[in-house]
């Protein structure tokens, strides 16, 4: 393979043109990345123009820029934010100290393992939703999709970028990794739980889009905080590209809701299945699974690795800044809830430990939010019943709650209820197959699927019907 031109394929302000030793670790790394965006990439569209937002610099001019590109040229951008002059540590035992612009060796593993954590993500959501184009309920859709699908593959080259810049060898071998590892695959499965689940429906995708990329807000704004600074301006823009994949999710389920308000209202019934819509009921199991397994992401509620990590500055909280405390917690503590026996309590723990439990907190205040936007949906067409947010310890497999079976409403039940009854709270296999009966692509223009309700408005100023995908 050539010499890639680096101003024209790979838009960049980290300067990879100057650098040498990384030119050839990422001429090295490109035909891999290639060869797996080919193999596991979106089924049947490699050779499609698709409207897309490219950012080309960080800058408000080049962060969106739009035009029809093929996804396999699209330009896998590496931008840091701009740098904040004379930034420091804003927590932990280093508060108030200078910001980190090379690795401390001492910190060395533990960086390198949340880089890694959060960049295996990014490849894993693509290869979840690659077939999903084969049915997406309009051109809209479909390019919204795309767009999700070559902003996780950027996202994937500013965690390559920061491995191979600052990590040497053993950051090569990780960013080999992560092309190695696969969504579901039995030996080699993504390093997370939610990454190895299918996406096989677009009820799913939106679901994923919303609850699942939502704890990858969270996430990325936690490492944002971060002492070592590349990561942190990485991070930074990161985030504004995150927030699409979030409005696909919120919008999309929204429109799902709406439709299905109008199918209960035209036809007098809360069971639109025959009418080829998807009942509230179903909607609600399909919230109640993709809120629990994203909950699992934050890992445990009490966590020394996560109280190391917020000590050494290298990860805080959401929007530190706003805690109300001496952002060093040494001496704080906070009450948790958690479970004893068949018996759930507040304790108090020290505060340090428990940051995971802050983030997942934030995490659950900001999806409530679109609970409430629904819920005015369906308030908007008469309909009395509320889709809710199940309580934190349902259906966990990480933390405090993982031992124990606690419904939607927060009881604890036995194994043989819970075996019993857990088809009144996560989706039937019935449900799954009524969704996907329904999953039929539309490819004209301004077409929209039966099943959903049309967006309120297109892309860019560009009408609904716009052709955002070139068949």
């Amino acid at each position: 393979m050539g010499k890639i031109d680096y101003t024209a394929s790979i838009p960049n302000n980290v300067g990879i043109a100057d650098d040498r030793r990384l030119q050839r670790a990422l001429e090295s790394w490109q035909p891999a990345y290639a060869a797996w965006w080919s193999e596991l990439g979106p089924v049947g569209f490699q050779d499609k123009e698709v409207y897309l937002r490219t950012a080309v610099d960080v800058g408000r001019e080049g962060w969106a820029h739009f035009d029809y590109v093929k996804m396999p040229d699209y330009r896998w951008g590496v931008f840091l934010s701009e740098p904040e002059p004379n930034r420091t540590i804003g927590f932990g035992d280093m508060k108030g100290g200078a910001a980190w612009q090379e690795v401390p060796g001492e910190f060395r593993a533990d960086l390198r393992r949340l880089i890694v954590v959060q960049g295996d993500t990014e490849p894993a959501s693509v290869e979840q939703q690659r077939h999903l184009g084969l049915t997406a309920p309009s051109l809209y859709d479909l390019r919204n999709l795309f767009q999700v699908n070559v902003e996780e593959g950027r996202h994937l080259w500013a965690m390559v970028y920061l491995l191979h810049r600052h990590f040497g060898s053993d950051g090569r071998d990780e960013a080999d990794a992560m092309l190695e590892r696969h969504s579901g695959d039995p030996d080699r499965p993504r390093i997370l739980g939610a990454f190895n689940e299918p996406t096989p429906d677009w009820l799913s995708f939106f679901m994923f889009t919303y609850f699942t990329d939502r704890d990858g807000k969270y996430q990325l704004g936690a490492l944002r905080e971060s002492a070592f600074d590349p990561l942190s301006r990485t991070c930074d823009f990161m985030l504004k590209e995150e927030a699409h994949h979030m409005f696909v999710g919120a919008s999309g389920v929204g429109r799902v809701v709406q439709r299905t308000a109008e199918l209960m209202n035209a036809f007098d019934t809360a069971d639109v299945e025959p009418h080829g819509g998807i009942n509230l009921d179903t909607l609600q199991r399909y919230i109640n699974f993709h809120f629990s397994v994203s909950l699992d992401l934050f890992g445990s509620e009490l966590s020394t690795n996560a109280a190391n990590y917020y000590a050494s500055g290298i990860k805080g909280r959401f929007a530190e800044q706003d805690y109300d405390d001496d952002h060093v917690l040494t001496d704080g503590d906070r009450e948790l809830l958690t479970i004893r026996g068949d018996r759930l309590f507040e304790e108090v723990v020290p505060a340090r430990s428990a940051v995971n439990a802050d983030l997942r907190d934030d995490y659950i205040a900001d999806c409530a939010k679109g609970l409430r936007r629904w819920n005015r949906i369906l308030d908007e067409h008469d309909i009395d019943t509320e889709l809710a947010l199940p309580h934190m310890g349902f259906n966990r497999e990480v933390g405090a709650f993982s031992s124990a079976h606690i419904t939607p409403d927060g009881t604890i039940v036995g194994t043989p209820e819970w075996a019993q009854r857990s088809n009144d709270w996560l989706p039937s296999k019935g449900e799954r197959a009524h969704v996907s009966s329904l999953m039929s692509p539309q490819v004209e223009p301004g077409q929209m699927a039966d099943w959903i309700a049309p967006p309120s408005r297109g892309i860019n100023t560009r009408p609904v019907d716009y052709e955002y995908v070139r068949l």
